[in-house]
C-alpha cells in the first residue's frame, strides 16, 4: 500500500489546486460518564460557497487525525462532523480529468477506502454527525461510521456519482445496501442520481435507515453528542431493520437494471457497474466489496463518459452562473412590476414564475375577460398545489395570488418595468403588440419576447426605441427547465440586456447570451436533428426504426416522443421558419404537414402498458419512399447534421463558443451529462472532424488527454 506521504507527493501535479479540507480535532467529554470523544471537524476554511471535499492532502490529514484518536487509550469514541451546514461534498473532482493512468485512479480509490475504513475497523466506536450537505464521499465518510445522526434541515444528502459517470467508490456501493437493503440502495445510488441528481432532505434520511437519529437546528451537535453518550452507556439502543437477503434483493437489482436500460440504453457504464457491486454485496465480504469498488472506480475514472460528465458539471456549476458576454450588472434597472401579454398556458406559467421568484406585482392581459379569468384561475390553482405540497406557506400562497392580476386593457402596463409578450408565434401579431405597448409604457421599460424562432431585430424594427427590445426565450415546462436564451437584437442596448440578465437571475434561471439568429441555439439544433430523422422516415425507414435509432446516445426521449411533447404544429412552424432562412439545410417533412393538417397530436398512440404504437389512422396518413435506412445510418445522419449545424452557428457567432452550445443543450433540451452536452460526443466519436474538418474542443477538455 502506498504511504500517505508518497501518495500526496505523487498526486501533487494531478491536484495542484486542491483546497485542503482540514481535520480539526478536539476532545469532548461525553455525558453520562461515557468518556472522551475525539471530535473531528472537517473544514476547508472557506465559506459555504465552497463545500468541504476530499483530495489527497485532505485525506492524509483525516487519516492522521483518525490514527491519532485510535492510538489514544483515553479516547472512548471518534466523532466526525463538518463546518456549519456542510459535512462534505465528496471527492475533489478538480484533479480527476488530469488522471492519465489506471493505477493512479486505483490508488486514490484504495486510499479513500483505507482512510474511511478506519472509522469502522472495530477498534473504537465512531459517530458520523451529518450536520448539513453530505454528497458522495461526504455521505460515505458517515456510512463508514458505526452510528449516524442527521440534522433535520440538511438540504442535500445523496450519492451523485452515477449522474457524473462514476460510482460511490469509497464504500458506499457496498455499505448502503448492507445497511438499508438493496431496494433502498438502488433508489439512492441509481434512481435518484439518474433522475436529474435528485437529493434527499434531512427528514427523509432516517426513515430510509441511513441515519439512526434526527435532530433539529441550532443545537444539533449538542444533542448528537448527548445521544452518543446515551448509546455508549446503553441508555439508548440503536435498532435497525434486518436486511432482506432473499429474492427481494435480486428483484431490486433487476428493477434497477431495467430502470438504467430505459434511461440510458447502455450509453454510460457507471450505473451498471454500481448495480453489479450491489448485486455482489448480497453475499460478498466488505473487503471483497471494497476491492470491486476499487476496480470499478479505476475503470470509470479513465472513461470518456466521466470526462464528459465532469465537463458538463463544470458548465452547470460555473459557466451557467457567470454567462459570457453580459454587460456589467450595474447597468441593470430595477424591476418592480411585470407585465405578461397573453393569458394562455405559457403566459400563465410565466406569470406564476415571476410572482413566485421576484415577489413583485404581475399583470397579464388578453382579448376578453374569459381568457383573463382562465389565466388567473390557472395561477391560483398552481399556487394552491404548491401550498398543499408544503412548498409555500399559507401566507406566501395568499401573497402570490394577490400579486397576480389581470385585465383586458393594456394600459395596466403603464407603470411596468418589464413587459414580456407570450402571444401567437406570428411576426405581424408580435409587432402589433409591441407597437401598442410602446405608446403605453415608460421609456425605460424593457420589452421582451418569448419567441422561440422569430427575429427579435425584425420584431423591434418598426419601433421608435428598438434598443429596449430583447429576446427572453423560456423552455417548456417553464417551472422545470432552467435555461433562458437571452437574445440581443441588432439594436438592443446594454442597459436592457443587463436588466434582462438580472431578471433571469432573480427567476433562478440560467441564462446564456444569444445573437439574434433563426431559432437561436437549442431549437435550431433540435430542428436540424429532427429534420434528418423525419427525412429518413419519408424516404422509407420504418417509424419504429427511426425513432429508436438514437437510443444508444442515452437521450432523455426519442425524437418522435419529443415531437409529441412540443406538438407537431409547433415543430412544423419552427421547421418552416428555419427552412425559409436556410432552405438547403432544414427539411420540412410532407408527412409532418399531413399530421398537422389532420390535427394529430403526434405519431404515437400508447397502449395500456404505456408503450407507443402507430395506429392505423396515423399510418394511413404517411407516404414513404423505397429507400429505408438502418438504425445506425439514421443515427449517423442525424448526428452529422447536428455537427454541421453546431459548426455553422459557432462560425456565425450565435454564442461565444462550444461550451455555451453544450450548456444550452443540457439545460434546455435535457441532453445527458455523460455526453457533455453535445460537442464532446461529436469530438470523441470522430463525427466532428469527419463532417467539419476539426474538433469543437481541445483534446483533454471533456476527453482523455492525448
Amino acid at each position: 500500500m502506498t504511504s500517505p506521504t508518497t501518495l500526496t507527493r505523487d498526486f501533487a501535479a494531478v491536484f495542484p489546486d486542491e483546497v485542503v479540507t482540514h481535520a480539526h480535532v478536539r476532545d469532548v467529554d461525553l455525558p453520562y460518564g461515557a468518556g472522551t470523544m475525539a471530535l473531528i471537524t472537517l473544514d476547508n476554511g472557506l465559506d459555504h460557497t465552497r463545500p468541504n471535499s476530499f483530495g489527497p492532502k485532505g485525506l492524509a490529514e483525516l487519516d492522521a487525525a483518525i490514527e491519532s484518536a485510535l492510538a489514544r487509550e483515553d479516547v472512548a469514541a471518534i466523532g466526525i462532523t463538518g463546518k456549519p451546514f456542510i459535512l462534505a461534498a465528496g471527492a475533489d473532482i478538480s484533479g480527476m480529468p488530469r488522471i492519465t493512468r489506471r493505477e493512479q485512479a486505483k490508488e486514490i480509490a484504495r486510499y479513500g477506502h483505507e482512510v474511511f475504513g478506519k472509522l469502522d475497523d472495530g477498534r473504537k466506536p465512531s459517530f458520523g454527525f451529518i450536520n448539513g450537505l453530505a454528497i458522495g464521499g461526504g455521505l460515505e465518510v458517515a456510512l463508514n461510521c458505526t452510528y449516524r445522526t442527521v440534522i433535520a434541515t440538511a438540504p442535500a444528502v445523496a450519492f451523485s456519482e452515477c449522474f457524473l459517470g462514476i460510482l460511490p467508490g469509497w464504500g458506499g456501493t457496498w455499505l448502503l445496501p448492507n445497511l438499508v437493503g438493496a431496494e433502498r440502495a438502488v433508489k439512492v445510488i441509481i434512481e435518484n442520481a439518474l433522475n436529474n441528481n435528485r437529493m434527499l432532505r434531512g427528514p427523509q434520511v432516517q426513515p430510509l435507515g441511513i441515519a439512526d437519529a434526527t435532530f433539529e437546528g441550532a443545537d444539533f451537535l449538542e444533542r448528537s453528542l448527548d445521544w452518543a453518550g446515551q448509546v455508549l452507556t446503553g441508555r439508548a439502543r440503536v435498532e435497525r431493520a434486518p436486511v432482506d437477503r432473499g429474492e427481494a434483493w435480486d428483484a431490486a437489482v433487476a428493477r434497477g437494471r431495467a430502470f438504467v436500460d430505459a434511461k440510458l440504453h447502455g450509453a454510460a457504464p457507471a450505473a451498471i457497474r454500481a448495480l453489479d457491486i450491489i448485486a455482489a454485496a448480497k453475499t460478498c465480504s466488505k473487503e471483497e466489496g471494497f476491492a470491486l469498488e476499487d476496480d470499478a472506480l479505476a475503470d470509470l475514472l479513465m472513461s470518456e463518459e466521466l470526462r464528459s460528465g465532469l465537463y458538463a458539471f463544470d458548465l452547470v456549476q460555473r459557466r451557467a452562473k457567470k454567462p459570457v458576454g453580459v454587460p456589467d450588472k450595474s447597468l441593470a434597472r430595477p424591476v418592480t412590476k411585470v407585465g405578461i401579454v397573453g393569458a394562455g398556458l405559457m403566459a400563465s406559467q410565466l406569470a406564476l414564475l415571476f410572482a413566485r421568484r421576484l415577489l413583485v406585482p404581475v399583470v397579464l392581459t388578453d382579448i376578453d375577460d374569459e381568457r383573463v379569468e382562465k389565466g388567473l384561475s390557472y395561477v391560483r390553482g398552481e399556487v394552491d398545489k404548491l401550498a398543499a405540497k408544503g412548498r409555500v406557506s399559507g401566507d406566501q400562497a395568499n401573497r402570490m395570488k394577490a400579486l397576480v392580476t389581470g385585465s383586458t386593457d393594456k394600459h395596466v402596463y403603464a407603470d411596468c418595468d418589464f413587459v414580456l409578450e407570450a402571444v401567437f408565434e406570428e411576426m405581424k401579431v408580435k409587432q402589433q403588440v409591441f407597437a401598442e405597448l410602446e405608446g403605453i409604457v415608460s421609456p425605460e421599460c424593457v420589452l421582451a419576447t418569448n419567441t422561440s424562432s422569430l427575429s427579435v431585430t425584425t420584431m423591434a424594427s418598426k419601433l421608435a426605441h428598438p434598443e429596449r427590445v430583447v429576446g427572453f426565450h423560456f423552455f417548456n415546462p417553464v417551472a422545470i427547465l432552467p435555461l433562458l436564451e437571452v437574445v440581443r437584437g441588432q439594436r438592443t442596448d446594454d442597459a436592457s440586456l443587463a436588466t434582462a440578465f438580472a431578471t433571469a437571475k432573480g427567476l433562478k434561471k440560467n441564462a446564456i447570451l444569444v445573437k439574434d439568429a433563426p431559432a437561436f441555439v437549442v431549437n435550431r439544433i433540435l430542428t436540424r436533428f429532427m429534420g434528418e430523422v423525419t427525412r429518413c422516415v419519408d424516404e422509407g425507414t420504418p417509424v419504429e426504426v427511426a425513432d429508436q435509432a438514437v437510443l444508444p446516445l442515452g437521450l432523455p426521449m426519442t425524437p418522435f416522443v419529443l415531437l409529441q411533447l412540443v406538438g407537431p404544429a409547433v415543430g412544423l412552424h419552427v421547421a418552416e421558419t428555419l427552412h425559409e432562412a436556410f432552405p438547403d439545410r432544414f427539411y420540412v417533412s410532407p408527412n409532418l404537414q399531413r399530421l398537422v393538417a389532420a390535427n394529430k397530436p403526434g405519431l404515437w398512440s400508447w397502449d395500456a402498458q404505456g408503450k407507443p404504437f402507430l395506429d392505423d389512422d396515423t399510418r394511413a396518413l404517411l407516404e414513404q419512399g423505397d429507400r429505408p435506412s438502418t438504425a445506425e445510418q439514421v443515427r449517423e445522419r442525424a448526428m452529422a447534421a447536428v455537427a454541421d449545424e453546431v459548426r455553422r452557428l459557432l462560425d456565425d457567432g450565435v454564442v461565444a463558443d462550444a461550451p455555451d452550445v453544450d450548456l444550452a443543450m443540457i439545460l434546455g433540451a435535457g441532453w445527458p451529462f455523460h455526453l457533455g452536452g453535445i460537442t464532446p460526443y461529436l469530438d470523441r466519436s470522430g463525427i466532428a472532424e469527419r463532417v467539419t474538418g476539426r474538433r469543437f474542443l481541445p483534446v483533454g477538455v471533456a476527453s482523455l488527454p492525448a
